[in-house]
């Protein structure tokens, strides 16, 4: 089991500040309602003072996608929002590049191909800026394949399923954020919890994060992670695992036993340096209570709603297909 004092993320930077935090989020946030996860991230980068960078290398939609968080940022209050898209390493040595980063408050990666982030940025000038901000304390957000290349191992492609098997995942070095942790996404909506068990089962001394879609695991500077948004973060502590991993062949189900499995929705806390879930206090249990409140309360005046217009039902379907479109 790893020790509680061997820290899992990077050493604090020179002049003893913390590093700042990492959001990882499962891809498909919520963009045009309350935004819950995206208004965290604005509040932990400095608020209507932000100056947020959005890297879209990832994205296959171009400009479009740094285009796309540039309005829902300055729908949530920030104006000062810089688009970086490298598509070579070149591009991403470019001192141009560099200079952006040194002025964030806050890092965006959207979500796309994570192979094309870390084999674009990975090891290159950019890279190191995003390191280098970090440990001054800039929060880093990654959503859905950015949420995958923030940590040192990367699940870079598998195929989905709740029965781990011999080579279901393949793994590759990401940009080193989070240290001996593994992140996928997508989690409950593509069924992965095969692969996380079985990349966990093969290396026992990483934690396993699965994270559900409009959900964000915030990580800390003291490695507590702190669950928001609408669904759970799977955790897959290996510590104390029992596997045939290293006799299975070819794609045959390989065992899996005695690994430690821990589902939190939102306001749980999970102390990755102790693998172990924190106590929930009295103050998370009144914003959960009252987050249940509020979620009745419109789903009472959506109820109203539809008894007045026919259409209102239709409406919301619309709104949601453009924003699942939009991912």
């Amino acid at each position: 089991m790893t020790d509680a004092s061997t820290p899992l993320r990077l050493a604090p930077t020179t002049d003893g500040g913390p590093v700042g935090p990492v959001m990882v989020i499962g891809g498909a946030e919520d963009k045009l309602g309350e935004r819950v996860i995206l208004s965290r991230f604005v509040e932990l980068a400095g608020g209507d003072q932000a100056h947020i960078v959005v890297i879209s290398t990832a994205s296959s939609l171009g400009n479009a996608a740094t285009d796309l968080y540039r309005h829902i940022f300055a729908r949530i209050g920030v104006t000062n929002v810089t688009g970086l898209r490298p598509e070579t390493r070149e591009e991403a040595n470019d001192p141009r590049t560099i200079d952006a980063i040194k002025k964030a408050t806050g890092i965006f990666m959207t979500g796309g191909n994570q192979l094309r982030l870390s084999s674009v940025i990975g090891g290159t000038k950019l890279g190191a800026a995003v390191l280098d901000a970090h440990g001054r304390g800039v929060v880093v957000a990654g959503t859905s394949a950015g949420a995958s290349a923030v940590a040192t191992h990367m699940m870079a492609f598998g195929s989905s399923g709740a029965t781990p098997k011999h080579r279901m995942a393949h793994v590759s070095v990401g940009l080193g954020l989070l240290v001996n942790v593994v992140v996928d996404q997508h989690f409950e909506q593509r069924t992965r919890l095969g692969r996380l068990l079985a990349v966990v089962a093969q290396s026992p001394s990483l934690i396993g994060l699965g994270l559900d879609e409009d959900t964000a695991a915030v990580i800390d500077a003291n490695d507590i992670l702190d669950v928001i948004g609408r669904g759970s973060v799977t955790i897959v502590d290996g510590s104390d695992v029992i596997t045939d991993a290293f006799q299975t062949t070819g794609h045959k189900p390989m065992m899996v036993s005695n690994a430690r499995l821990h589902s939190l929705p939102s306001g749980y806390r999970f102390d990755l340096r102790a693998r172990r879930v924190l106590p929930l206090d009295d103050s998370k249990r009144e914003r959960i209570a009252q987050l249940a409140q509020g979620r009745i309360a419109r789903m009472v005046r959506q109820a109203a709603a539809e008894g007045r217009d026919d259409r209102a039902l239709e409406r919301r379907r619309a709104r949601h297909e453009d924003q699942k479109a939009s991912e």
